[in-house]
């Protein structure tokens, strides 16, 4: 029977029970891969509850640097009886499955066309150890150390990731040292080492590991942000909780210990998007972060922000739904429902990071174009990237980097007789101006209203008024397509009717999808999009060829709709290419969705080709 056979190049899950301790083993397996020079990309799989459940891990080990899901698994670590037979249906041909082989299963349990490595690990466990705990928890550092072995990895490397994870903590990390080298003892006694190695290399250079909701809490602080109000919800919880990890450590005055910030748990989602819009209203950067379930609740903060013309930044850590939906799933289907947030016409920004480092910089970016742009802003993330480690570029800030406070009227300006029309567009990019509150004693204060005003924020419900109003609204918005962060084009190496556009947490699988399909010597010209609303180079992209496909992670196809109800795009050129089981969308999926297309594109066109010979 044939066997995978890859160096640094394969596909490792980990099936196991939460609440079990597995966690912190298999993120120490991957930490070590990475020390050895290789990259990868994990993803937990877990359950919305606290224990007991099934949990998987999945980690992408890749020289060549792709951090998307591939597709398929070529090793199963099944420490889970309860998901067994859908774990083992799981793996590749010729791949590997370990288990715990303590108790003996049936050869019905297995699979003819895989390769079976049996290791009795509650059996040596028992033998070790006699508290309960200490079983479960070293029975994963026992076959962390028995893989190291098995894909040919540096014990060495382990153990210095050990020494520094219990430094000073003896105890603990003696403990630990032994779990692994009992692994490692009856691996090297007792099993052969797999087709699937891991070999030193040196591919991850300077690249950090960091999971997208730390880097946008961090880009927060950096852009500025003072005022975080939130309510908890998966998966954006640990937004705020990093916000206020790293606010405590700087922003806080050294000689004084004076607060800096101020971060609240408000009772609701409404009660937090209300303080977030007052405190932007008072000049504060201020920040939420919530879920699509609470982004539902908070839109008619977000239309008052809208109207009334308030910086909001709003981080949508997007996850499955409708309703609950799937809480520890990832989706892309938040788009419609941020995009038009709120009764009436409304139009909302929305930035597309694509993985940690975009998370930084977006975030950063979101409050500044809130500023500018006096309007709520959402930075659309999800739960892959939001939640799960990922090696990316290291932050860059400038120094001496300005904030951009737009157009905010000044004291002396305002003595000087300059005139002050809060809603009133005086140079046509449809932003007016502002002042802050206590700006100056008697001139430039104005009534915050939700309701129609004239340019000067009187109360009026005339016709013309609101017009004006509604139009320069609009006017602002097409203002914005010119300030969010633009689209970034790969060219195909040919001339080619077909396009891809993609945008987010479908980049990484994307760029491994082109590769494979050029290689295949399918070419599409590739725009991944960076934000909401769409500059021109949107259009004259989608116009320059016959097919586009739009490739997103929700049902009903969300950015094509905006696509074509935007840009009045004809619907028949834009192809779905849509996946939305809660997982992410894979290389392997997208490779065999384009190629589908493209060979039926290719037969209707030689078809018409015959007819017209005829």
């Amino acid at each position: 029977m044939k066997r995978i056979e890859a160096v640094n190049d394969f596909v490792i899950k980990f099936a196991n029970v939460n609440g079990s301790g597995s966690a912190s083993a298999n993120e120490l397996f991957v930490k070590a891969v990475m020390r050895m020079g290789v990259p990868v990309s994990p993803r937990n799989i877990f359950p919305s509850n606290i224990q007991g459940m099934p949990t998987w891990y999945e980690a992408r080990v890749c020289e060549q640097g792709y951090h998307g899901r591939r597709g398929g698994v070529d090793m199963m670590v099944a420490m889970n009886p309860q998901t067994w037979d859908a774990d083992v249906a799981e793996v590749d041909p010729g791949g590997y499955l370990f288990y715990d082989s303590t108790r003996p299963l049936p050869a019905s349990k297995f699979r003819e066309d895989l390769h079976v490595i049996g290791m009795p690990l509650t059996e040596i466990t028992n033998a070790v150890y006699s508290d309960p705990r200490q079983r479960q928890l070293f029975k994963n550092i026992i076959y962390v150390g028995a893989l190291s072995v098995l894909l040919d990895m540096e014990g060495g490397v382990f153990e210095k990731l050990f020494s520094e994870q219990y430094k000073g903590k003896e105890k603990l990390l003696d403990s630990n040292l032994r779990a692994l080298q009992l692994g490692r003892e009856f691996a090297q006694e007792h099993l052969q080492p797999l087709g699937i190695k891991v070999r030193r290399c040196d591919n991850v250079g300077d690249q950090i590991f960091v999971d997208g909701n730390s880097a946008a809490a961090l880009g927060c602080v950096y852009g500025g942000a003072t005022v975080a109000a939130w309510y908890p919800i998966t998966p954006s919880s640990s937004v705020p909780e990093a916000f206020q990890k790293y606010c405590s450590k700087y922003r806080v005055d050294p000689a004084t210990g004076r607060h800096n910030f101020a971060i609240v748990q408000a009772e609701d989602e409404l009660a937090s998007i209300g303080m977030v819009v007052g405190a932007g209203w008072n000049g504060a950067r201020s920040f939420t972060a919530t879920s699509g379930p609470g982004v539902s609740l908070m839109t008619e903060f977000i239309g008052l922000a809208y109207f009334a013309e308030i910086p909001v930044t709003i981080i949508n850590v997007q996850r499955g739904g409708p309703s609950t939906g799937m809480p520890t799933r990832t989706q892309q289907s938040d788009l419609i429902a941020c995009a038009y947030a709120s009764h009436g016409d409304t139009k909302h920004v929305l930035l597309f990071p694509q993985d940690p480092h975009e998370c930084f910089t977006h975030s950063a970016a979101a409050l500044d174009l809130a500023d500018r742009l006096q309007t709520p802003v959402f930075v659309m993330t999800d739960l892959d990237i939001g939640m799960n480690q990922r090696l990316c570029k290291p932050f860059v800030w400038e120094e001496g980097r300005d904030y951009d406070r737009g157009k905010v009227m000044t004291a002396e300006e305002l003595e000087a007789g300059k005139d002050f029309g809060r809603y009133k567009d005086v140079d046509g990019d449809g932003i007016p101006w502002r002042t802050l509150p206590g700006t100056h004693p008697t001139k430039g204060s104005y009534f915050t209203r939700g309701t129609t005003r004239d340019p000067y924020a009187r109360y009026s419900e005339r016709g013309p008024d609101y017009i004006y109003n509604m139009e320069r609204l609009l006017r602002k918005f097409k203002t914005a397509a010119t300030l969010v962060p633009q689209p970034i084009v790969r060219a195909a190496p040919k001339k080619t009717p077909f396009g891809v556009i993609y945008y987010g947490s479908t980049s990484p699988a994307m760029r491994e999808a082109l590769d494979v399909l050029e290689g295949e010597g399918v070419h599409l010209d590739a725009m991944r999009l960076q934000a909401f609303p769409f500059p021109d180079s949107v259009p004259e992209f989608i116009a320059a060829h016959e097919k586009v496909f739009v490739v997103e992670q929700n049902r009903d196809a969300q950015m094509r709709q905006l696509l074509v109800n935007e840009l009045e795009i004809d619907p028949a050129r834009l192809v779905k290419v849509l996946h939305y089981d809660g997982t992410p969308i894979t290389a392997r999926f997208i490779t065999n969705a384009i190629r589908q297309n493209v060979e039926k594109a290719a037969a209707a066109a030689g078809k018409r080709a015959r007819k017209e010979l005829v």
